[in-house]
């Protein structure tokens, strides 16, 4: 009983939203300029997001789970915030580092390079909130399959990089598939930070959250046509991940 009140639980909003949906209207909702020009820039940026966090996430995770260096513990635990910080508590964060009298900002302008309110804060931002899905998910994964692979491969005179591209590696892919989709999807519906750090330009700033928001307040129709093409979206992402996830699962 408690199972079926927890998937009622999160079921039932997403019928309510078939349900609200003016599908007599729903492609020309959906298929509009600015809602075109959103759902294109979130893939981009989610897209741009999550290899950012591949890049230097897995190092991370690798640290974490295989290092034994004094005072990791802390510095996990500051990685890990952004899971439970506000999102635009975040975007403040961003914005007095990468903002135009940010703590790195003012050296950015005088170099001529401008990072608040452009698409490349959209990427930072979304970065900064899905950074942790990937590394608490593949963590979990390294610990889960242990070091003794590792450390045959070793005495047989695999160099660390041979042992990380050929043993590590495929030994935890479903967690890394995983935890990029988790990233990703994150990144996808990411809205606080973004709007508080990159603002909301059509094309340049506005993702599809954003234009979600703004769409709400002067036409409600076309807020839940987007809000179900998001979940769409998302739901096609998470089960090709998982279908591919299980296939790489030894």
């Amino acid at each position: 009983m408690p199972a079926l009140i927890g998937c009622t639980f999160v079921v039932l909003p997403l019928i309510a939203m078939l349900v609200a949906t003016d599908w007599s209207n729903f492609l020309p909702l959906i298929t509009s300029e600015s809602s075109r020009a959103a759902l294109a820039l979130s893939l981009r940026t989610s897209l741009a997001s999550t290899v950012v966090v591949l890049v230097i996430g897995v190092p991370m995770a690798l640290v974490f789970a295989r290092s034994r260096l004094p005072g990791l513990s802390v510095l996990r635990s500051l990685v890990l915030l952004p899971l439970v910080l506000p999102p635009v508590v975040g975007g403040i964060a961003l914005l007095y580092t990468f903002g135009r009298k940010g703590l790195l900002g003012e050296t950015f302008e005088v170099l001529g390079i401008q990072i608040a309110f452009t698409t490349t804060a959209v990427v930072i931002a979304q970065t900064f909130v899905a950074l942790p899905f990937l590394v608490i998910s593949l963590e979990g994964a390294l610990r889960t399959a242990g070091e003794r692979y590792e450390a045959v491969a070793a005495t047989l005179g695999a160099r660390p990089t041979t042992v990380l591209r050929r043993v590590t590696i495929p030994l935890v892919l479903p967690g890394l598939v995983s935890g990029a989709v988790l990233a990703f999807a994150r990144a996808l519906g990411e809205f606080g930070a973004t709007l508080t750090f990159a603002g909301s330009l059509q094309g340049v700033t506005r993702t599809l959250p954003l234009e979600i928001y703004l769409q709400r307040e002067v036409d409600p129709d076309a807020a839940v046509a987007l809000s179900l093409l998001l979940v769409v979206v998302a739901a096609l992402v998470v089960l090709a991940a998982r279908g591919r996830a299980i296939g790489g699962a030894p």
